[in-house]
């Protein structure tokens, strides 16, 4: 570690650190627009110069490493006069169109002018013209006037997905970001050349037009639609007070963990939320109930243990059988197994995942379900669904999850399931399928509980709520930690389960891999 002085105050940091990671780790922002963690330096936008003791002019903050008892100002008079020169230069064929804009409310350029410029505009002379509304990609539109040639496009197709296919055309006034002739930004990581534009160049033609910003909250989720785990921001309209506006989800941007996805997401977790809002289940469905006539989230698990405490009092446990999925979180899973595979002993014990997709060779992977690695650290088989097995003796069917419709046929479900007495479906959707149960519950997806998923490569990652789950849906961690102390087989145990974290505490005891996850 060295000492270095930013804005007089002394500051540790290790050698080969750059002036602009060195105060960022101080908590001083220096300004910067080409700059990305990702990518080596480029040193293009010169909104980073500030200035270092002893150096003759101003410098990079971006790309000089400090040296020892270097001294530096981030605000000095010379550096304020420096960036709103800056600004000025890059506003001078800017066009002013912020009120129409996508980016505004996320524009680092409105952020800088904001906190730098505020000045009277000397240019006199017409700008230029560039092409407003090039379609560079499936959903990407391109606005060559507002582009500030910072690059990050163009270096992410190069260095991150190697497909090249922006690239920066013409010289000096004349230069613009382009794609090449004949060819259209084609991979499955396009979605994130809109996040990474500092200003408004690049658009997503999925939340074009549709919102503002800053009527947006943000919350931290995990994406589960594959192995992987990325962590994901989650931004939705809350609705207004005043008037009645529908909570809606309206985009999906990465959030950088450097274990697991980096600084990015794939477009398939970027643009499939539908999920979290399409088609859902909010209350619970009561097609047939056995002459009962209420059932709520308070009495389902003591409807649910008297169901079974009758079968297994009567010994007659090898008839009931489980249609398990890898959504359902770490936790979920380990009540499930210690419920049915320790205390109830089920053998009968099937999962219905969704089917596999192609992976890409980079972050998403074949499986598209996010706690396949976690199911099998508990200790589960994952034996895919067999429909006759399935029938054959079973007096009590408990499946968790609407994937088996996309695995078989209605007709050949119907028939399978039409020999089973007794059978409840956990939910997160509404569709045909739920009309082959006798009750079907409604049940919050990963972005409306808490709880940790484990993805493909060992990596425990908890997970808060974003979202409210709609209607009467609940998480299954808590029906599931109240049937095992209705059940009585194991009471005790169960007792002391009034949150995921506890759940997780006692899977560190039990299981070595959860071990150091705690």
């Amino acid at each position: 570690m060295i000492k270095i002085f930013i804005d007089k105050d002394p500051v540790e940091v290790e050698e080969g650190t750059t002036v602009l990671k060195a105060a960022e780790r101080a908590g001083i922002h220096i300004p910067h627009l080409c700059y990305h963690p990702a990518f080596p330096p480029e040193g293009s936008c010169r909104m980073c110069l500030v200035e270092i003791e002893g150096f003759p002019k101003l410098e990079l903050a971006c790309s000089t490493v400090v040296k020892k008892d270097m001294k530096i100002s981030t605000k000095s008079e010379r550096v304020v006069e420096a960036r709103k020169a800056v600004l000025e230069f890059l506003l001078a064929e800017h066009p002013l169109d912020c009120p129409i804009c996508d980016k505004a409310g996320d524009c680092k350029l409105q952020d800088y002018y904001d906190e730098y410029g505020l000045f009277e505009s000397q240019f006199k002379e017409v700008k230029e013209k560039r092409e407003k509304k090039l379609k560079i990609g499936k959903t990407l539109i391109l606005d060559q006037e507002r582009c500030i040639l910072c690059t990050r496009c163009v270096r992410f197709l190069r260095e991150v997905t190697e497909t090249q296919e922006l690239g920066v055309f013409h010289r000096g006034v004349h230069s613009s970001v382009n794609i090449y002739d004949g060819a259209t930004v084609v991979n499955n990581y396009a979605g994130n050349l809109a996040e990474i534009c500092p200003v408004g160049a690049i658009t997503d033609e999925d939340f074009r037009f549709k919102t503002r910003s800053w009527f947006l909250e943000k919350r931290e989720s995990i994406c589960p639609l594959c192995s992987r785990g990325c962590n994901i921001l989650i931004e939705y309209h809350p609705g207004f007070a005043r008037f009645e506006v529908p909570k809606k989800v309206y985009r999906i941007k990465a959030r950088e963990n450097p274990e697991v996805n980096g600084f990015w997401i794939c477009d398939r977790g970027r643009y499939g939320y539908s999920y979290l809002e399409e088609g859902r289940a909010d209350q619970i469905i009561l097609n047939k109930i056995d002459g009962e006539n209420v059932l709520t989230w308070e009495n389902i698990s003591e409807y649910l243990g008297e169901k079974i405490k009758r079968l297994y009092s009567a010994k007659k446990a090898t008839g009931i059988a489980l249609i398990l999925h890898t959504w359902l979180s770490n936790e979920e899973l380990f009540l499930v197994h210690k419920i049915f595979k320790e205390d109830l002993k089920v053998e009968k014990i099937f999962f219905a995942d969704p089917p596999q997709i192609e992976a890409d060779g980079y972050l998403l992977t074949s499986d598209p379900s996010p706690n396949i690695r976690g199911a099998l650290e508990i200790g589960f088989d994952i034996k895919t669904v067999d429909l006759d097995a399935l029938a054959d003796g079973t007096d009590f069917l408990l499946a968790f999850g609407p994937f088996l419709s996309g695995l078989f046929s209605l007709g050949d479900l119907k028939e399978a399931l039409d020999k089973i007495k007794g059978k409840v479906l956990f939910s997160y959707y509404s569709n045909e399928l739920n009309s082959l149960f006798d009750i079907v519950i409604p049940v919050a997806l990963i972005a409306e509980k808490a709880g940790s998923l484990t993805n493909v490569d060992g990596i425990v990652q908890s997970f808060q709520p974003a979202l409210e789950p709609p209607g009467e849906s609940l998480p299954e961690w808590k029906v599931l930690a109240d049937l095992g102390k209705k059940l009585g087989i194991d009471s005790k145990f169960f007792e002391k389960f009034t949150s995921p974290d506890a759940i997780l505490g006692e899977m560190g005891k039990k299981i070595t891999f959860f071990q150091e996850k705690e």
